[in-house]
């Protein structure tokens, strides 16, 4: 793993321009306090191997992750900032030749943080810090909202999902490669990415290719030896029993024992929309705005604009509505709070727990009913955020 120590690349700019940075910036408190915040330890299982060359010191990425939210910057303009800003520089501990480093780092960094067994590390250690400070104290409102991410995989159609499901399950489950080749007829698997070369203007060959793909996937199910699978088998296992089963039905007067299967003429709740990031969901924001992607939660203190809990969850389903999540994200609240949220927050079921959990209620907004799955179910008599709760026990 990187370490700081490696050599400064020209003068320390923190030590030789301390006097230009403002004191009670953020850029001077992470240059004091940056190896406390993020000490060497903290990273040390997402960079296990000790051979090869020294990776980047991850705790000036993570302090670059943190302006980098902070000024809503992308990667490449977040390095250039690295590269010219002399605060950059000093929050970061570098020198005033260091040029950084590329911005597909940052990719990487992320990536490596995602996969990891802690992948909230840094809101954590940011978020140590706020308490220790008292930043936040005396101030007790609390604004709730949540916004749409777009997933950056292409959504896959049925046949594409089963292919890649087969053909997953053929590489990541130890014996799917034998399994594969003995029980599947309906494509080549294993030659290679691709769609099975059919004529897609003919119905019947559509239809015929589908029951072979169903077939196929239902057979490898069948025929896996019986072992304990590692995290990659059993995941490949899971997409392929999901993929075979969320989009097909039974072909019209098939008794289930025939074998035959058609494309379903609905779409399954909760569907995946890709194998290649199976968490993906279809995500309706308005009747009109659809995507597919994630819902990414924040709760924040209105006044200083800190973040007090977030939440990245699937776009669709019951369980991952706003008014379900705002219980997670004021889970860890314990004074008494005023929390804002626009209607989607609002429904009744919401209401209801938060209730239950000790709050009360305004008494002037004019709301009706509207939906059984929690979401959108009041709707008020103006378009500003409504104060939905007050005093959390």
């Amino acid at each position: 793993m990187g370490d700081e120590s490696r050599g400064l690349v020209g003068p320390d700019v923190w030590e030789v321009c301390r006097e230009l940075i403002p004191q009670r910036s953020v850029f001077a408190f992470l240059a004091e306090h940056r190896r406390a915040l993020f000490p060497v330890g903290m990273f040390a299982d997402m960079y296990p191997s000790v051979n090869g060359r020294p990776s980047y010191p991850p705790q000036v990425l993570s302090t670059v992750v943190l302006l980098q939210v902070l000024n809503g910057l992308s990667d490449a303009e977040a390095v250039q900032e690295l590269r010219c800003d002399l605060r950059w520089k000093a929050a970061c501990g570098l020198g005033l030749l260091d040029t950084g480093f590329d911005p597909s780092l940052l990719t990487y960094f992320r990536r490596w943080l995602q996969h990891s067994a802690e992948p909230g590390r840094i809101f954590t250690a940011v978020s140590k810090v706020v308490r220790a400070t008292g930043v936040l104290h005396g101030r007790h409102r609390r604004a709730l909202d949540a916004t749409v991410f777009q997933d950056a995989v292409a959504t896959q159609d049925t046949v594409t999902q089963l292919v890649a499901s087969i053909r997953r399950g053929a590489r990541k489950v130890p014996g799917g490669t034998e399994t594969v080749r003995a029980h599947c007829t309906g494509h080549d698997y294993l030659a290679g990415p691709g769609k099975p070369k059919i004529a897609w203007n003919d119905e019947e060959a559509g239809a015929e290719l589908v029951n072979a793909l169903v077939t196929d996937a239902l057979n490898v199910l069948a025929h896996l030896p019986d072992q304990q699978l590692g995290e990659r088998g059993a995941d490949a296992v899971g997409i392929l029993a999901l993929v075979a089963g969320q989009d097909v039905e039974l072909a019209e007067g098939s008794d289930g024992t025939d074998g035959r299967w058609r494309i379903a003429r609905r779409t399954a709740e909760g569907r995946a929309v890709s194998t290649v990031d199976p968490q993906a969901r279809h995500i309706h924001k308005t009747v009109h705005q659809r995507t597919d992607g994630f819902k990414g939660h924040l709760a924040l203190e209105p006044e200083t604009g800190l973040s007090t809990a977030v939440a990245l969850r699937p776009g669709s389903g019951p369980e991952h509505t706003e008014g379900t999540v705002a219980l997670d994200l004021l889970a860890g609240e314990s004074r008494p709070r005023e929390v804002f949220g626009d209607t989607a927050y609002s429904g009744s079921r919401c209401r209801a727990a938060l209730a239950a959990a000790g709050l009360s209620f305004p008494r002037d907004a004019e709301s009706v009913d509207r939906g059984s799955d929690g979401t959108h179910e009041r709707t008020f008599d103006h378009g500003c955020p409504e104060k939905i709760s007050a005093g959390v026990a």
